[in-house]
């Protein structure tokens, strides 16, 4: 049961009981909203602030709303957001700023910027984070990974392949870094092995 302080923080911080209820009943979610707008909007609502997946899977920011609401009343609780700290500035120094490069002593020269669009990448990067799925440190030694196949391979083939890389709002959107999360996750060593069926 919501308590007084619990419904006050949620007032402020802009949800309804609708929204926990909905957010609690996330399994009847289509049954409960079909045929009826207004609760089809509040679906949205609930997908817009990112507290469920368009997947309608519930996010990190769905599960911190849900333990909000059911903490006891002697516990002052405030609704808080998923941290962020420095995530995307971590991920965005990882991510190469054009594709030339330099890599065991060989020099490769590149002709694109490979970083752009970065307030979009912020926003799809917490997007991706709070799925739930991966980590910050998934996601960066996915990207790492990636960029170390292609450089080895640039060595391999005396071709730059890097340049093959792609920019970083389409690097998120089309969700490229999932292969290499395996990879990453795998712990295999990117520098002494060759990778069948992953695209470098």
């Amino acid at each position: 049961m919501i308590n007084s302080v619990n419904f006050k923080e949620l007032i402020k911080k802009g949800y309804s009981l609708d929204i926990v209820y909905l957010l609690q009943h996330l399994d009847e979610i289509d049954e409960i909203c079909q045929g009826n707008p207004k609760l089809e909007t509040l679906k949205n609502t609930l997908i817009r602030k990112g507290l469920i997946s368009e997947e309608f899977k519930i996010t990190l920011e769905g599960k911190q709303l849900l333990q909000f609401v059911s903490s006891p009343q002697d516990k002052i609780a405030k609704i808080e957001k998923v941290k962020k700290l420095d995530e995307f500035d971590r991920w965005w120094a990882a991510y190469p700023s054009t594709d030339s490069f330099e890599y065991k002593n060989k020099t490769f020269i590149g002709s694109r910027a490979l970083r752009g669009k970065k307030a979009d990448c912020k926003a799809k990067l917490y997007s991706i984070l709070n799925e739930g799925e991966y980590t910050i440190d998934e996601l960066i030694g996915a990207l790492e990974t990636e960029v170390n196949l292609k450089k080895e391979a640039s060595i391999k083939e005396k071709k730059n392949k890097l340049s093959y890389m792609q920019n970083s709002a389409t690097y998120l959107n089309q969700r490229t870094y999932e292969s290499f999360v395996d990879l990453y996750r795998s712990g295999i060593k990117t520098e002494t092995k060759e990778y069948k069926g992953v695209d470098v």
